[in-house]
């Protein structure tokens, strides 16, 4: 029977996964920083300040008022 390809690609082990990924805060700010590589820039104005809304998971631009989630315009 053949190798399953699939099966046996490199990637991440449950472990390793877990340590990266194991609470809702290191997701939150693994997303923040493939979402925004050098930092919030709201994506109406291009302004670099922003603060986070708790009770809905949203970020908001401290010039235009723009709100965003981490996960608006993604697949996600």
């Amino acid at each position: 029977m053949p190798k399953n390809s699939i099966q046996f690609q490199k990637g991440f082990s449950i472990p390793e996964f877990m340590h990266m990924y194991g609470t809702e805060k290191q997701c939150r700010e693994r997303l923040f920083n493939i979402r925004w590589k050098n930092g919030y820039v709201c994506p109406n104005c291009a302004f670099k300040s922003y603060c986070e809304l708790k009770s809905r998971s949203l970020y908001q631009c401290n010039k235009c008022h723009h709100q965003t989630s981490l996960t608006a315009g993604t697949l996600f």
